[in-house]
Protein backbone atom coordinates (compact mmCIF):
# COMPACT_ATOMS: atom_id res chain seq x y z
CA UNK A 1 0.00 0.00 0.00
CA UNK A 2 1.52 3.11 -1.19
CA UNK A 3 2.78 6.07 1.82
CA UNK A 4 0.07 8.19 2.27
CA UNK A 5 -2.92 5.68 1.66
CA UNK A 6 -4.42 6.96 5.11
CA UNK A 7 -4.94 10.07 3.81
CA UNK A 8 -7.03 12.97 4.85
CA UNK A 9 -10.64 12.79 1.86
CA UNK A 10 -11.83 15.84 1.96
CA UNK A 11 -15.60 16.04 -0.07
CA UNK A 12 -17.98 19.16 0.24
CA UNK A 13 -21.49 18.33 -1.03
CA UNK A 14 -22.25 20.47 -3.97
CA UNK A 15 -26.24 20.34 -2.81
CA UNK A 16 -29.02 21.02 -5.16
CA UNK A 17 -27.60 24.34 -6.27
CA UNK A 18 -24.03 24.54 -7.39
CA UNK A 19 -21.54 25.97 -5.41
CA UNK A 20 -20.60 29.38 -5.46
CA UNK A 21 -18.80 29.99 -9.42
CA UNK A 22 -19.68 26.76 -10.63
CA UNK A 23 -21.61 24.70 -12.92
CA UNK A 24 -24.24 21.88 -12.34
CA UNK A 25 -24.19 20.70 -15.74
CA UNK A 26 -22.25 18.04 -16.67
CA UNK A 27 -19.67 17.77 -19.81
CA UNK A 28 -16.73 17.69 -21.31
CA UNK A 29 -13.61 18.75 -19.37
CA UNK A 30 -14.58 21.70 -17.87
CA UNK A 31 -12.56 25.05 -17.71
CA UNK A 32 -9.77 25.47 -15.72
CA UNK A 33 -8.82 21.36 -16.71
CA UNK A 34 -11.88 19.22 -15.16
CA UNK A 35 -15.12 18.10 -15.44
CA UNK A 36 -18.28 19.37 -13.83
CA UNK A 37 -18.23 16.44 -12.08
CA UNK A 38 -20.54 14.01 -12.95
CA UNK A 39 -20.14 11.53 -10.21
CA UNK A 40 -22.05 11.54 -7.03
CA UNK A 41 -20.96 13.65 -4.04
CA UNK A 42 -20.12 12.52 -0.25
CA UNK A 43 -22.60 13.65 2.24
CA UNK A 44 -20.32 16.00 3.41
CA UNK A 45 -22.44 19.67 5.51
CA UNK A 46 -20.42 22.42 3.19
CA UNK A 47 -18.89 24.81 5.80
CA UNK A 48 -20.46 28.17 7.13
CA UNK A 49 -19.00 30.85 4.34
CA UNK A 50 -16.46 33.02 5.92
CA UNK A 51 -16.23 36.83 5.82
CA UNK A 52 -13.55 38.76 4.51
CA UNK A 53 -12.19 40.09 8.11
CA UNK A 54 -13.40 36.72 9.85
CA UNK A 55 -13.00 33.49 10.84
CA UNK A 56 -13.59 30.94 9.11
CA UNK A 57 -15.21 27.36 10.44
CA UNK A 58 -13.52 24.22 10.26
CA UNK A 59 -14.80 21.46 8.10
CA UNK A 60 -17.52 19.68 9.89
CA UNK A 61 -16.49 15.77 10.53
CA UNK A 62 -17.03 13.80 7.50
CA UNK A 63 -19.82 11.05 7.42
CA UNK A 64 -18.98 7.16 6.75
CA UNK A 65 -19.19 7.75 2.85
CA UNK A 66 -16.32 9.80 3.03
CA UNK A 67 -13.19 7.70 4.94
CA UNK A 68 -11.94 9.88 7.62
CA UNK A 69 -8.96 7.43 8.40
CA UNK A 70 -6.30 8.91 11.04
CA UNK A 71 -3.09 9.08 8.89
CA UNK A 72 -0.05 7.41 10.47
CA UNK A 73 3.48 8.46 11.77
CA UNK A 74 5.65 10.39 9.47
CA UNK A 75 8.65 9.97 8.63
CA UNK A 76 9.23 13.61 8.43
CA UNK A 77 8.25 15.79 11.51
CA UNK A 78 7.87 19.43 11.93
CA UNK A 79 5.24 21.54 14.08
CA UNK A 80 1.74 20.73 13.99
CA UNK A 81 -0.04 23.24 12.61
CA UNK A 82 -3.00 24.46 14.49
CA UNK A 83 -6.46 23.25 13.71
CA UNK A 84 -8.14 26.58 13.08
CA UNK A 85 -6.94 30.20 11.83
CA UNK A 86 -8.47 33.46 10.50
CA UNK A 87 -7.63 35.77 7.51
CA UNK A 88 -8.51 39.46 6.87
CA UNK A 89 -8.20 41.37 3.92
CA UNK A 90 -5.99 44.11 4.68
CA UNK A 91 -6.54 46.21 1.33
CA UNK A 92 -6.43 45.93 -2.52
CA UNK A 93 -2.64 46.49 -3.15
CA UNK A 94 -3.55 47.10 -7.39
CA UNK A 95 -6.83 46.12 -9.17
CA UNK A 96 -7.57 46.74 -12.89
CA UNK A 97 -5.37 43.90 -14.22
CA UNK A 98 -6.09 41.99 -17.46
CA UNK A 99 -6.28 38.34 -16.61
CA UNK A 100 -3.83 38.51 -14.04
CA UNK A 101 -1.67 35.01 -14.10
CA UNK A 102 1.79 35.13 -12.49
CA UNK A 103 3.32 37.15 -9.40
CA UNK A 104 6.99 37.68 -8.02
CA UNK A 105 7.78 39.73 -5.23
CA UNK A 106 10.83 41.87 -5.71
CA UNK A 107 13.73 42.85 -3.27
CA UNK A 108 12.05 45.63 -1.60
CA UNK A 109 7.56 45.05 -1.47
CA UNK A 110 7.59 45.77 -4.80
CA UNK A 111 5.54 43.55 -7.26
CA UNK A 112 6.16 41.78 -10.81
CA UNK A 113 2.34 40.17 -12.07
CA UNK A 114 2.08 38.88 -15.64
CA UNK A 115 -1.25 39.10 -17.88
CA UNK A 116 -1.64 35.85 -19.66
CA UNK A 117 -3.55 37.66 -22.40
CA UNK A 118 -1.61 40.83 -23.42
CA UNK A 119 1.74 39.15 -22.65
CA UNK A 120 2.89 42.39 -20.50
CA UNK A 121 4.72 41.68 -17.14
CA UNK A 122 3.92 45.01 -14.81
CA UNK A 123 5.48 46.64 -11.93
CA UNK A 124 3.32 47.39 -9.53
CA UNK A 125 4.15 49.58 -6.16
CA UNK A 126 3.96 47.85 -2.90
CA UNK A 127 3.34 51.41 -1.50
CA UNK A 128 0.63 53.03 -3.55
CA UNK A 129 -0.10 50.12 -5.89
CA UNK A 130 0.69 52.58 -8.89
CA UNK A 131 2.08 50.37 -12.07
CA UNK A 132 4.59 50.39 -14.91
CA UNK A 133 4.46 48.30 -17.92
CA UNK A 134 8.06 46.62 -17.80
CA UNK A 135 7.52 45.07 -21.21
CA UNK A 136 5.55 42.80 -23.47
CA UNK A 137 7.07 39.41 -23.62
CA UNK A 138 7.50 38.33 -27.66
CA UNK A 139 6.63 35.24 -29.03
CA UNK A 140 3.68 34.17 -26.84
CA UNK A 141 0.35 32.80 -28.23
CA UNK A 142 -2.91 33.68 -26.12
CA UNK A 143 -5.88 31.24 -26.08
CA UNK A 144 -7.68 28.87 -24.13
CA UNK A 145 -5.40 28.21 -21.36
CA UNK A 146 -2.38 29.32 -22.81
CA UNK A 147 -0.52 32.66 -22.52
CA UNK A 148 1.95 34.39 -20.78
CA UNK A 149 1.70 32.45 -17.47
CA UNK A 150 4.32 31.55 -14.32
CA UNK A 151 6.91 34.48 -13.19
CA UNK A 152 10.11 33.51 -10.65
CA UNK A 153 13.01 35.79 -9.98
CA UNK A 154 16.69 34.28 -9.96
CA UNK A 155 17.80 33.60 -6.57
CA UNK A 156 20.75 36.39 -7.21
CA UNK A 157 17.89 38.62 -8.68
CA UNK A 158 19.39 41.36 -6.59
CA UNK A 159 22.57 41.07 -8.71
CA UNK A 160 21.57 39.38 -11.89
CA UNK A 161 18.06 41.41 -12.60
CA UNK A 162 17.06 38.39 -14.58
CA UNK A 163 12.94 37.40 -14.41
CA UNK A 164 12.33 33.45 -15.62
CA UNK A 165 8.90 33.54 -17.55
CA UNK A 166 6.79 29.96 -19.22
CA UNK A 167 4.49 30.85 -21.94
CA UNK A 168 2.78 29.14 -24.87
CA UNK A 169 3.87 29.65 -28.22
CA UNK A 170 1.70 28.52 -31.32
CA UNK A 171 3.41 24.91 -31.16
CA UNK A 172 4.73 24.61 -27.41
CA UNK A 173 5.01 25.47 -23.76
CA UNK A 174 8.79 26.98 -22.90
CA UNK A 175 10.83 28.64 -20.77
CA UNK A 176 12.48 32.01 -21.12
CA UNK A 177 15.03 34.10 -19.35
CA UNK A 178 14.57 38.39 -19.51
CA UNK A 179 16.71 41.03 -18.21
CA UNK A 180 14.89 43.62 -16.06
CA UNK A 181 16.19 47.07 -16.06
CA UNK A 182 13.52 49.45 -14.07
CA UNK A 183 15.68 52.71 -15.00
CA UNK A 184 14.58 52.15 -18.91
CA UNK A 185 11.74 54.10 -19.99
CA UNK A 186 7.90 52.36 -19.24
CA UNK A 187 7.61 49.55 -21.86
CA UNK A 188 11.01 48.68 -22.74
CA UNK A 189 12.49 47.72 -19.37
CA UNK A 190 12.41 43.86 -20.28
CA UNK A 191 15.43 42.92 -22.36
CA UNK A 192 15.02 40.08 -25.03
CA UNK A 193 14.35 36.86 -24.04
CA UNK A 194 16.37 33.62 -24.30
CA UNK A 195 15.09 30.71 -24.39
CA UNK A 196 15.86 27.85 -21.99
CA UNK A 197 13.82 24.96 -22.21
CA UNK A 198 11.23 24.13 -24.69
CA UNK A 199 9.52 21.45 -26.13
CA UNK A 200 6.54 21.33 -23.27
CA UNK A 201 3.47 20.03 -24.40
CA UNK A 202 0.64 22.59 -25.86
CA UNK A 203 -3.26 22.46 -25.64
CA UNK A 204 -6.00 24.40 -25.14
CA UNK A 205 -6.55 23.24 -22.53
CA UNK A 206 -3.99 21.61 -19.53
CA UNK A 207 -1.30 23.88 -20.08
CA UNK A 208 0.22 23.95 -16.30
CA UNK A 209 2.67 27.19 -16.11
CA UNK A 210 3.40 27.49 -12.57
CA UNK A 211 7.36 28.03 -12.02
CA UNK A 212 9.21 28.63 -9.10
CA UNK A 213 13.12 28.63 -7.26
CA UNK A 214 13.07 26.14 -4.92
CA UNK A 215 15.64 25.72 -2.22
CA UNK A 216 17.87 24.00 -3.74
CA UNK A 217 18.30 26.67 -6.19
CA UNK A 218 16.91 24.51 -9.18
CA UNK A 219 13.59 25.83 -11.19
CA UNK A 220 10.45 23.73 -10.71
CA UNK A 221 7.59 23.41 -13.76
CA UNK A 222 4.64 22.76 -13.15
CA UNK A 223 2.76 21.25 -16.67
CA UNK A 224 -0.52 19.70 -18.03
CA UNK A 225 -0.65 16.90 -20.13
CA UNK A 226 -2.07 19.53 -22.70
CA UNK A 227 -5.19 17.59 -23.67
CA UNK A 228 -3.43 14.13 -24.23
CA UNK A 229 -3.88 12.36 -20.56
CA UNK A 230 -1.35 9.77 -21.95
CA UNK A 231 1.94 11.90 -21.81
CA UNK A 232 1.22 11.86 -17.44
CA UNK A 233 2.77 8.48 -17.37
CA UNK A 234 4.95 8.90 -20.35
CA UNK A 235 8.66 9.58 -19.24
CA UNK A 236 9.70 10.13 -22.43
CA UNK A 237 6.86 13.10 -22.00
CA UNK A 238 7.40 16.57 -20.80
CA UNK A 239 3.41 16.39 -20.30
CA UNK A 240 1.86 16.02 -17.03
CA UNK A 241 4.89 16.32 -15.14
CA UNK A 242 6.52 18.42 -12.74
CA UNK A 243 10.16 19.41 -13.99
CA UNK A 244 13.45 20.37 -12.48
CA UNK A 245 15.96 22.62 -14.18
CA UNK A 246 19.21 24.36 -13.69
CA UNK A 247 18.93 28.02 -13.99
CA UNK A 248 20.18 27.60 -17.30
CA UNK A 249 17.34 25.14 -18.72
CA UNK A 250 19.33 21.76 -18.41
CA UNK A 251 17.89 18.92 -15.93
CA UNK A 252 19.06 19.28 -13.05
CA UNK A 253 21.32 16.96 -11.13
CA UNK A 254 20.22 14.51 -9.29
CA UNK A 255 17.02 14.25 -11.35
CA UNK A 256 15.69 10.79 -10.76
CA UNK A 257 15.77 9.85 -14.30
CA UNK A 258 19.12 10.25 -15.54
CA UNK A 259 19.23 12.76 -18.20
CA UNK A 260 15.75 14.16 -17.90
CA UNK A 261 14.28 17.24 -16.75
CA UNK A 262 11.92 15.00 -14.78
CA UNK A 263 11.33 15.14 -11.14
CA UNK A 264 7.43 13.88 -10.82
CA UNK A 265 4.86 12.43 -13.23
CA UNK A 266 0.99 11.10 -13.28
CA UNK A 267 -0.23 14.65 -13.17
CA UNK A 268 -3.29 15.96 -15.04
CA UNK A 269 -2.67 19.78 -14.58
CA UNK A 270 -0.23 21.56 -12.18
CA UNK A 271 -0.16 25.56 -11.02
CA UNK A 272 0.66 25.33 -7.91
CA UNK A 273 4.12 24.87 -6.84
CA UNK A 274 5.56 25.90 -2.72
CA UNK A 275 7.85 24.66 0.11
CA UNK A 276 7.25 24.42 3.28
CA UNK A 277 10.44 25.54 5.71
CA UNK A 278 11.63 21.66 5.87
CA UNK A 279 12.48 22.06 2.03
CA UNK A 280 9.55 20.04 0.95
CA UNK A 281 7.78 20.59 -2.11
CA UNK A 282 4.02 20.91 -2.59
CA UNK A 283 1.80 20.79 -5.66
CA UNK A 284 -1.93 21.32 -6.32
CA UNK A 285 -3.36 19.32 -9.53
CA UNK A 286 -6.52 20.19 -11.01
CA UNK A 287 -8.89 16.87 -11.20
CA UNK A 288 -11.68 16.15 -14.01
CA UNK A 289 -14.73 14.48 -12.62
CA UNK A 290 -13.88 13.41 -9.06
CA UNK A 291 -11.13 15.09 -7.15
CA UNK A 292 -8.77 18.00 -7.09
CA UNK A 293 -5.56 17.07 -5.21
CA UNK A 294 -2.63 18.72 -2.71
CA UNK A 295 0.06 16.55 -2.87
CA UNK A 296 3.52 16.22 -1.09
CA UNK A 297 5.90 16.02 -4.40
CA UNK A 298 8.87 13.22 -3.78
CA UNK A 299 11.56 12.59 -6.61
CA UNK A 300 10.52 10.68 -9.26
CA UNK A 301 6.58 9.77 -7.57
CA UNK A 302 3.96 9.00 -9.64
CA UNK A 303 0.52 10.59 -8.24
CA UNK A 304 -1.48 8.66 -10.78
CA UNK A 305 -3.09 10.29 -13.44
CA UNK A 306 -4.97 9.12 -15.73
CA UNK A 307 -4.97 5.67 -14.17
CA UNK A 308 -6.10 7.05 -10.75
CA UNK A 309 -7.99 10.85 -9.57
CA UNK A 310 -7.90 11.32 -6.15
CA UNK A 311 -7.04 9.02 -3.29
CA UNK A 312 -6.92 5.47 -4.92
CA UNK A 313 -4.57 2.66 -2.13
CA UNK A 314 -3.04 1.80 -4.99
CA UNK A 315 0.63 0.14 -5.46
CA UNK A 316 2.52 2.06 -7.30
CA UNK A 317 0.92 5.36 -6.98
CA UNK A 318 1.24 8.30 -4.50
CA UNK A 319 -2.11 9.08 -2.80
CA UNK A 320 -3.08 13.28 -1.82
CA UNK A 321 -2.72 14.19 1.11
CA UNK A 322 -6.27 16.66 0.75
CA UNK A 323 -8.71 16.45 -2.49
CA UNK A 324 -11.80 18.71 -3.07
CA UNK A 325 -15.01 17.74 -5.34
CA UNK A 326 -13.88 19.56 -8.06
CA UNK A 327 -16.60 22.48 -7.90
CA UNK A 328 -15.36 23.48 -4.50
CA UNK A 329 -11.42 23.82 -5.27
CA UNK A 330 -10.23 24.18 -9.55
CA UNK A 331 -6.44 24.99 -7.51
CA UNK A 332 -4.26 27.19 -8.96
CA UNK A 333 -1.51 28.92 -7.24
CA UNK A 334 -0.40 27.68 -3.75
CA UNK A 335 1.48 29.04 -1.00
CA UNK A 336 2.47 28.04 2.32
CA UNK A 337 2.50 30.10 5.46
CA UNK A 338 1.77 29.40 9.18
CA UNK A 339 2.04 25.82 9.34
CA UNK A 340 -0.33 25.03 6.45
CA UNK A 341 -0.70 25.09 2.73
CA UNK A 342 -3.10 28.20 1.25
CA UNK A 343 -4.69 27.03 -2.16
CA UNK A 344 -5.97 29.44 -4.27
CA UNK A 345 -9.29 28.16 -6.16
CA UNK A 346 -10.77 29.29 -9.46
CA UNK A 347 -13.96 27.68 -9.26
CA UNK A 348 -14.34 27.21 -6.06
CA UNK A 349 -14.01 30.74 -5.66
CA UNK A 350 -12.66 30.62 -2.34
CA UNK A 351 -9.10 30.26 -0.47
CA UNK A 352 -8.24 27.10 0.99
CA UNK A 353 -5.90 26.23 4.12
CA UNK A 354 -4.83 22.80 4.63
CA UNK A 355 -2.98 22.19 7.66
CA UNK A 356 0.18 19.96 7.60
CA UNK A 357 2.48 17.89 9.90
CA UNK A 358 5.37 16.77 7.99
CA UNK A 359 4.36 15.46 4.60
CA UNK A 360 0.50 14.83 6.00
CA UNK A 361 -2.52 17.00 6.64
CA UNK A 362 -2.70 17.56 10.38
CA UNK A 363 -6.34 18.64 10.32
CA UNK A 364 -9.47 19.44 7.77
CA UNK A 365 -8.96 22.00 5.30
CA UNK A 366 -10.67 25.63 6.12
CA UNK A 367 -12.28 27.67 3.45
CA UNK A 368 -12.09 31.84 3.67
CA UNK A 369 -13.69 34.20 1.08
CA UNK A 370 -15.80 31.70 -0.48
CA UNK A 371 -17.55 33.75 -3.48
CA UNK A 372 -16.31 37.13 -1.98
CA UNK A 373 -13.98 38.23 -4.74
CA UNK A 374 -14.89 35.68 -7.62
CA UNK A 375 -12.16 33.36 -9.14
CA UNK A 376 -8.61 32.91 -7.30
CA UNK A 377 -5.58 32.38 -9.38
CA UNK A 378 -2.63 33.03 -7.54
CA UNK A 379 -1.52 33.06 -3.46
CA UNK A 380 2.55 34.00 -2.37
CA UNK A 381 3.52 34.89 0.56
CA UNK A 382 4.96 37.85 1.44
CA UNK A 383 7.92 38.98 3.71
CA UNK A 384 6.44 40.52 6.09
CA UNK A 385 4.02 37.56 7.08
CA UNK A 386 1.18 38.12 4.66
CA UNK A 387 -0.16 36.51 1.85
CA UNK A 388 -1.08 38.49 -1.50
CA UNK A 389 -3.78 37.06 -3.45
CA UNK A 390 -4.66 37.67 -7.66
CA UNK A 391 -8.11 37.09 -8.74
CA UNK A 392 -8.95 36.07 -11.99
CA UNK A 393 -12.27 36.82 -13.26
CA UNK A 394 -11.45 38.95 -16.59
CA UNK A 395 -10.42 35.43 -18.41
CA UNK A 396 -12.72 34.64 -20.32
CA UNK A 397 -14.71 32.47 -17.35
CA UNK A 398 -15.44 34.36 -14.66
CA UNK A 399 -17.81 37.31 -14.28
CA UNK A 400 -15.71 40.59 -13.84
CA UNK A 401 -17.00 43.06 -10.79
CA UNK A 402 -15.90 46.82 -10.79
CA UNK A 403 -11.84 47.03 -10.27
CA UNK A 404 -11.67 43.23 -11.39
CA UNK A 405 -8.63 42.04 -11.04
CA UNK A 406 -7.45 42.83 -8.35
CA UNK A 407 -4.28 42.08 -5.96
CA UNK A 408 -5.27 41.31 -2.61
CA UNK A 409 -3.13 41.34 0.70
CA UNK A 410 -3.80 39.26 3.28
CA UNK A 411 -3.22 38.68 7.22
CA UNK A 412 -3.33 35.35 8.32
CA UNK A 413 -3.40 33.82 11.71
CA UNK A 414 -2.50 30.29 12.36
CA UNK A 415 -4.65 29.95 15.84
Amino acid sequence: MPRRTAALLVAIALGSAAAAGCSSAAGPDRADGSSSGASAPASVPTPVDSAPAASASTDPAPTASASTEVPGPSSSSSSSAPAAASVAVRGTVTDGLDSPWGLAVLPGGDLLVSERDSARILSVSAKDGSRTVAGTVPGVTSGGEGGLLGLALSPDFATDHRVYAYFSTGSDNRIVRLDLDPSRPAGSQLGAPTVLFSGIPHGPRHNGGRIAFGPDGFLYAGTGDANDRSLAQDRDSLGGKILRLTRDGDPAPGNPFPGSAVWSLGHRNVQGLAWDPQGRLWASEFGQDTWDELNPITPGGNYGWPTVEGTAGRAGFTDPIAQWHTADASPSGIAFADGAVWVAALRGTRLWRVPVDGDRAAGAPQEFLRGDYGRLRTVAADGDGTLLLVTDNTDGRGSPRPGDDRILRLDVNGG
